[in-house]
C-alpha cells in the first residue's frame, strides 16, 4: 500500500508540474508577468518544508496562481484539536502535501488584504506511543483563505499572513495502528505566515 501511495503521489506532483509548466510557458513571452517564490518558516521548525511558486500573470491586478510543496511533523495542539485524539499520545507528520493555490487581492497583488482557495493532496504518517507499527493515508484538501501581505521594504521581500478552513476527505490508506485508530476528521483550520520574494 505505501509503494502505492508513492506511486500515486508522485503521478499527482507531476501532473501539477505539467499543468503549472504549460502555465508558466504561456506567460514567459510577455514581460509582464511576475514570478513569485515563498517559504512557510513554521514548517522548517516543526522537522518539514514548504516551497511555493506563484505567478501574477500579465494583464491582471488582482489574481495571483501558484503551486507548492509542504511537510511538517504536526504539533500536538494541532493534533489535540480533534477531542477524540486528546492526549491520546498520537503522533502525527504530514509527510507530502502538494496544492496549487488562486488568490484575489482587493487592492494589487501581494499587497495587503487578499481571499483566496487551495486544492490539494496530502498524505499523512500516524502512530502511537507505546505502540509498534505506524499508518499512512492520503486525503484530499479544499481549503478557503484569507490574509494580508505585509511589505516592510522597498525591495519586493514580503510577508504573507494567512489563516483558512477547509474539507479533507480521506481517500485512501488507513488510521489504524495496532488495532487502535487515529481519528481523521473531514474539517480542518490551518494558519501561518509565508516569506516570499517577487522577480
Amino acid at each position: 500500500m505505501y509503494n502505492y501511495l508513492n506511486l500515486k503521489s508522485m503521478k499527482k506532483l507531476n501532473l501539477m508540474l505539467i499543468m503549472l509548466a504549460v502555465l508558466l510557458s504561456a506567460n514567459l513571452a510577455n514581460a509582464q508577468t511576475r514570478w513569485s517564490l515563498e517559504v512557510d518558516p513554521v514548517t522548517f521548525v516543526f522537522g518539514g518544508y514548504a516551497a511555493h511558486l506563484r505567478v501574477h500573470p500579465s494583464g491582471s491586478e488582482h489574481l495571483l496562481f501558484g503551486a507548492g510543496a509542504y511537510a511538517m511533523n504536526m504539533p500536538s495542539f494541532m493534533v489535540d484539536l480533534n477531542p477524540q485524539n486528546k492526549g491520546q499520545g498520537w503522533q502525527v507528520r504530514l509527510n507530502q502535501g502538494i496544492g496549487l493555490f488562486g488568490e484575489y487581492f482587493l487592492r494589487e497583488v501581494n499587497r495587503k488584504w487578499f481571499l483566496g482557495g487551495q486544492l490539494g493532496w496530502q498524505q499523512y504518517k500516524v502512530k502511537k506511543e507505546n505502540l509498534n507499527g505506524q499508518a499512512t493515508y492520503a486525503n484530499l484538501l479544499f481549503m478557503g483563505y484569507g490574509g494580508y501581505v505585509w511589505r516592510p521594504f522597498t525591495f519586493p521581500l514580503y510577508v504573507k499572513f494567512w489563516g483558512g478552513v477547509g474539507y479533507s476527505p480521506q481517500i485512501s490508506g488507513s488510521s489504524e495502528v495496532a488495532g487502535q485508530t487515529y481519528q481523521v476528521a473531514p474539517v480542518t483550520f490551518f494558519g501561518t505566515f509565508h516569506l516570499g520574494y517577487t522577480f
